[in-house]
Order: C-alpha cells, then sequence, then structure tokens
C-alpha cells in the first residue's frame, strides 16, 4: 500500500523533509497505542539500531493511569525500570493525521534482551510461532463499531460525558441519507487509513444513534492487530480535528453497543485453504476441530475477549450481541458463526466488544483452535433458529466471572503461561475494585430522594 514505508523510503522523506518525527508505539495492556515521538534524526542514528527506552509501569497501569498493586513486572519494590522498544521497520507507514510524522511499531524487551511476556504483540507473536510451527498461517479482520457525538472530546469531557448529543437522530443501519451527514469525517477516516497503508473497505451505518463501522482488508493476524490499534487511535485524533468525539466503548447507553466481530481463518504457508475440505458444511476435519476448541474454551477465554465492566453489559437477549455459547452456519444468534466457502471460509467470534485488546483476542481464539487440534475435539452440531432462547451454556455475565473462569483455566496457563495469566487476572481485580468502588448516577437516581 502507498502508505507503507521501507526504510530507505523513510530515509528519502526525512532527507527531503517530508518526514521529521517518528511515533515509535506499541499496545499496551488494555490496547491503547502507546509510545514516543522522536526526531527523525535520532530515530536514524540511535532508536531504529538499538531501540528506545520507556517505563515498565506502562504495561502495569489502570485506565487512568495510576500506579497500582499486584504485577510482578514494575512495582515500586522494584523500581519501576525501564523496557526497551526494538522497533520492527516492517511496521513503518506515514500517519497523514500527523502532519510530518511516520510511525512504526515496537515488541518489547528487558534491557537484557529477553521479552516482555506480558506484552500483548509478544503473546500474539508466541500464538503465531505454535501456528508456523504447523506450517500454518492466521488471518483475520476485525470490524470495529463506534457512535459519533456532535460534541468534542473536551466538551463530552466537562460534560461528565452526559447529555451528548449524537450525530444521528435514529437508527441508520444501512442508512445512506442521515448517516450521509457523518461523511466529511467519515471519508476523512477512510482516506487517512488508506493514505496509512491500510486497505480500507468501506463504511455503513448501525443501529444505535450515531453509529458506524468502517472495515478493513483483512491480512495476516500481527498486521491486523497493529492495524487496528493504529486505526482507533488514529479515527479518535481526526474525529478531533472535525470537533467531534467517537467512542469504542462496549456499551455506552442502554441501546445497542459496539461489537468488534473478528474473523479469523488459517492457510497454510503456500496459501492452500485448510479449512476447506469434503465433511460436512464443506469443512475439513482441521476446521471441525478449530470451531471445537474455540466452542471449547469460549468461556475460559472470555476475559481475553471481554476486559472491562463494560464489556458484559454489551450481552443482552436479541441484542446481535451473543449469550450463547454456540456456532452455526451464517446465524448472527451465536458466539461462531460460520461464513464463507472455499479459500473464503471462516470464523466469525462475536463475543469482542469495541474495547478489546485485538492482540489478545486473536490469541484466545488461535488458542482456543489449537486446543481443539491437539486434542482433536469433535465438533458438536450447529445450533439452528435461535441460540437466545436455547438451553446451550452461556458466556459469563460479569468480569468478575470470567476472571475466575480464566483463573482456574489450565488450558489457558498452558496456553498463555502463569505470567501473563496472572498478569491479565490482576487487570482484571483492579478494574473490578475501582467499580465496586465508584458511586454511579443509577445509585443517585434511585437513592438520593425516594430511600
Amino acid at each position: 500500500m502507498p502508505g507503507n514505508l521501507s526504510v530507505s523510503d523513510l530515509d528519502a522523506a526525512i532527507a527531503s523533509g517530508e518526514i521529521d518525527t517518528v511515533v515509535v508505539a506499541f499496545a499496551d495492556a488494555q490496547g491503547r497505542l502507546v509510545g514516543k515521538r522522536v526526531s527523525a534524526r535520532l530515530f536514524q542514528e540511535e532508536v531504529l539500531p538499538h531501540g528506545a527506552e520507556a517505563c515498565n509501569y506502562l504495561l502495569s497501569v489502570d485506565v487512568d493511569m495510576n500506579t497500582v498493586d499486584g504485577y510482578a513486572m514494575s512495582s515500586w519494590e522494584t523500581g519501576y525500570g525501564d523496557m526497551m522498544l526494538r522497533c520492527d521497520p516492517a511496521t513503518l507507514r506515514r500517519i497523514p493525521w500527523l502532519p510530518g510524522s511516520a510511525l512504526v511499531m515496537a515488541d518489547l524487551t528487558w534491557t537484557d534482551g529477553a521479552p516482555v511476556v506480558q506484552s500483548p504483540r509478544d503473546i500474539l507473536n508466541r500464538q503465531r510461532a505454535r501456528l508456523a510451527e504447523r506450517g500454518l498461517v492466521g488471518y483475520s479482520g476485525t470490524e470495529l463499531e463506534f457512535i459519533v457525538f456532535d460534541d468534542s472530546y473536551r466538551a463530552a469531557w466537562a460534560k461528565g460525558y452526559r447529555d451528548l448529543t449524537p450525530s444521528t437522530d435514529y437508527n441508520v443501519d444501512y442508512d445512506l441519507l442521515a448517516s450521509g451527514r457523518l461523511e466529511p469525517l467519515l471519508r476523512d477516516i477512510r482516506l487517512s487509513m488508506d493514505a496509512a497503508g491500510m486497505y480500507c473497505e468501506g463504511v455503513k451505518g448501525e443501529c444505535n444513534l450515531g453509529q458506524q463501522e468502517i472495515a478493513f482488508r483483512f491480512a495476516e493476524v500481527l498486521e491486523t492487530a497493529d492495524q487496528h490499534t493504529i486505526y482507533k487511535n488514529g479515527a479518535k485524533a481526526i474525529a478531533d480535528k472535525h470537533g467531534k468525539a467517537l467512542t469504542f466503548m462496549a456499551k455506552f447507553n442502554e441501546r445497542e453497543g459496539n461489537s468488534c466481530h473478528i474473523h479469523l481463518s488459517v492457510r497454510s504457508e503456500s496459501g492452500e485453504a485448510v479449512m476447506a475440505g469434503d465433511g460436512a458444511h464443506g469443512f475439513s476435519p482441521l476446521m471441525e476441530h478449530w470451531i471445537a476448541g474455540i466452542i471449547a474454551t469460549l468461556r475460559e477465554f472470555t476475559l481475553l475477549y471481554a476486559p472491562t465492566i463494560n464489556s458484559y453489559k454489551r450481552y443482552a437477549k436479541g441484542s446481535f450481541a451473543p449469550t450463547g455459547v454456540a456456532w452455526g452456519v451464517d446465524n448472527r444468534t451465536c458466539a461462531l458463526r460460520v461464513i464463507g466457502h472455499g479459500p473464503s471460509l471462516r470464523v466469525e467470534n462475536r463475543v469482542p466488544g469495541g474495547d478489546v485488546n485485538p492482540y489478545l483476542a486473536i490469541s484466545a481464539i488461535i488458542a482456543g483452535g489449537f486446543h481443539g487440534i491437539e486434542h482433536e475435539l469433535p465438533l458438536p452440531a450447529p445450533l439452528t433458529g435461535n441460540a437466545y432462547a436455547s438451553d446451550v451454556d452461556h458466556l459469563p455475565t460479569t468480569l468478575r466471572e470470567a476472571a475466575r473462569l480464566f483463573d482456574e483455566s489450565a488450558i489457558a496457563r498452558a496456553a498463555f503461561g502463569d505470567d501473563m495469566v496472572e498478569h491479565y487476572l490482576n487487570q482484571a481485580r483492579i478494574e473490578i475494585e475501582a467499580y465496586d468502588a465508584a458511586v454511579t448516577d443509577w445509585e443517585r437516581v434511585r437513592g438520593f430522594e425516594r430511600l
């Protein structure tokens, strides 16, 4: 894509004065893009060959960037030392919404070169390595929904995120009239992402007021996770320039939530569609075991699909967000929806919401699929009809329940390692403690006068 840069392309753009700043970035534990801006000259001379330093607390803070207890990798007792940001030159790209800037994604290591195993990118890389050992390559696409408001981010903050004006007044699912009012913003996002080296497929309206979805072409799983993270950051920055705000939170209000359906398939290293075969529904034995493994681990791995308190508000009957642990052929009421045929045959995981960390969710899908393959799990029958009204097992309904299942999961510890499991369990505990201590508007409305 034109927006992608080789090192020599970057050198030429720096020499011409077109690029003067390089953003060295990575995804934190919440899936947010963080890092530092460095001068183009320093990047060429020092950062690209040797890396840059960043405080190790960046993977061990809460959403408000507070230092919190309970993390093994960083604490006051260990002095909050540095991690190294090792640039991945294959990810160099232009960032059109930041004039004069390029961006590169970084892998995290300790100063002795050992990987930071709690890093989302490292977690996914280890699952990619498992695929490579079997001669397989994973491909995925993420479908992020968001809600646009006519208020700016700073105005929304000043209002306490109450009484905001959504950018449309009614359901605009597939609408081409009212959603056209957002086209200056949406077009700017689409063209900017294309100019940053992504393949933007298009945009469509969704059900909630002001809700939209911009979709991108599938890619190898690490590339997809990187692009997802860059896009989410960039879309907010572009909205801010338009005097608007947009949110990816899983459930902003009592209407439809923001989903992030993840499509994933695997192929051989030569590109062969190994999921397609002569079995029922056109499946290969690998595909059958793959789906069975994801189903078998869905409850235990929900923490990686739904990482916040708010995530679980999205799971409601009749909402197009799943509640039942089931798979079906082109059935949107199921947690797993199988679509496509031949080379396009794939599983759509409908569990994640817009607040998901894509590296962790994609890792969970791969690890679940591997569990099915390694144990040759039989594929249960597909669910036909309404999964909301079925008697199948249900997803956890709270972050507390999801954390307990993840903690007790021998499959998770075998797939990800104890260090990773304990790190993200602590993140969940911090989220739960913060929520339990909060006094909400709902409580005030119910109790201020009437109790």
